[in-house]
């Protein structure tokens, strides 16, 4: 019984595809395309925003660690091994 229902469905579906003008298919594709390539490029930016913060963070890091290890010395504390 399910079988039937989906063939009567999909031949709905065809009909529907069949009827469609080819002037709005290519419209939609189009359309479909601009908002990909918009997500596309707003991801690039999100993504780029987020590698230049992870690096930033990185060398505050780097800075923080040189602090502590110059304080320590300055400290007469001996760097524990890491």
């Amino acid at each position: 019984m399910k079988g039937e229902n989906m063939d009567a469905g999909l031949k709905v579906h065809s009909k529907e595809v069949e009827t469609l003008d080819p002037h709005n298919v290519i419209e939609s594709t189009e359309v479909v395309q601009a908002l990909l390539q918009q997500m596309q490029d707003k991801f690039q930016a999100m993504s780029d925003q987020i590698i230049s913060r992870i690096d930033d963070m990185g060398g505050r890091i780097d800075e923080l660690e040189k602090s502590i290890a110059d304080l320590m010395t300055q400290a007469g504390v001996e760097e524990a091994d890491k």
